[in-house]
């Protein structure tokens, strides 16, 4: 994605860095030109887009794209031997990801940003009881100062409170249990309730729903969104969930090869896309709207390998609708004020 003035405008306010906090203009989160190349492949390009407090973002594309990525390097959870160039800077602790010691990074993750990993199972530690596990992260940002029988009580309350904030019933037992003794949905709950647990300005969700079945989703989404409304704190979501994204976010980051190809609020993008690939995605994707007797469309083709993204436009191998002028990088054009995209041959536009 470009980083150019251009960019800039079509992005809308967040990417000028403007606040929705009254008397603070920064962002939560704030990335200029975040690049990553790993083992000497380029994987992400020149990211450049901003979130605003209290602002629900998705991020979507296919498996492949760079979506996850995107989310371990706003972390710092890049493995050793990555390369990063850019910015990511997070505005609470006052931090550049980019070049943060490990000692900055730990301070910051938890504290001012905290993630939702994608398998529950996987981020929770299957030797310690869920409480213990919850309590750990209140603990690690609060200090662990003073008498331990004096800390005991009221962290006891506060586990017992998150877990029954986020839906779990009995959450006393429920916090005396180990992961395994626990349905899916209740593992992603107590992950929610961790990433919760010291009112983080950012929420980073990773496909946080896909292994549970429609009416956990649901609940799950709902407590994800209450979760941030009721801190005022912002959330990226990452999902190949269209529909998820349409009941989530107000802002939608479209992602494939490695580049933010189209960005806008949901309500425009949805039903104006401008890039083929957002056309592609809203083709083979059941929104809610959509005719059910109307078969699904579909992408050609397959999303390369990593790193194995053709130069100029990375979508042009599988669009019907490439020319010469897609084997040079597309510029970012502005459909309005907030809603920008990069295609030389747009959807929805004359030429």
């Amino acid at each position: 994605m470009s980083a150019n003035p251009a960019d800039r405008a079509a992005a809308g306010p967040a990417a000028h860095g403007h606040s929705s906090v009254v008397g603070d203009e920064r962002p939560v989160l704030d990335v200029r030109g975040l690049s990553v190349s790993i083992g000497g492949h380029d994987l992400l390009h020149d990211l450049t887009f901003s979130i605003r407090r209290g602002e629900r973002v998705g991020l979507i594309g296919e498996s492949g794209s760079g979506k996850s990525l995107t989310s371990l390097a706003l972390l710092g959870l890049l493995p050793e031997g990555a390369r990063v160039t850019g910015s990511a800077r997070l505005a609470g602790a006052d931090l550049d990801v980019v070049g943060a010691s490990d000692r900055e990074l730990a301070q910051a993750r938890g504290n001012d940003v905290s993630m939702v990993f994608q398998e529950p199972m996987t981020a929770l530690n299957p030797t310690m009881r869920v409480g213990a596990q919850v309590a750990e992260t209140i603990l690690m940002h609060a200090g662990r100062g003073g008498r331990p029988e004096a800390r005991r009580g009221p962290v006891r309350e506060r586990v017992t409170t998150l877990l029954e904030q986020v839906g779990l019933p009995s959450p006393a037992e429920i916090a005396r249990a180990y992961p395994h003794q626990l349905s899916g949905g209740q593992r992603q709950r107590v992950v929610l309730a961790i990433a919760l647990a010291n009112d983080p300005e950012l929420l980073v969700c990773d496909e946080p729903t896909t292994a549970l079945d429609v009416t956990v989703q649901a609940r799950v989404l709902d407590l994800i969104v209450r979760g941030v409304e009721t801190r005022n704190s912002a959330l990226l979501f990452i999902t190949h969930d269209l529909p998820v994204v349409a009941t989530v976010c107000e802002r939608v980051l479209v992602m494939y090869g490695g580049r933010i190809v189209e960005a806008g609020p949901v309500s425009e993008v949805f039903t104006r896309p401008r890039h083929r690939y957002t056309e592609g995605l809203l083709g083979a994707s059941d929104l809610e709207g959509a005719d059910p007797l109307t078969p699904l469309e579909t992408i050609p083709g397959s999303v390369p390998p990593a790193g194995m993204f053709p130069e100029g436009c990375v979508f042009r191998t599988r669009c019907a609708h490439a020319t010469s002028e897609c084997e040079v990088l597309p510029p970012w054009s502005g459909a309005s004020p907030e809603h920008g995209y990069a295609c030389v041959h747009p959807a929805g536009v004359d030429r």
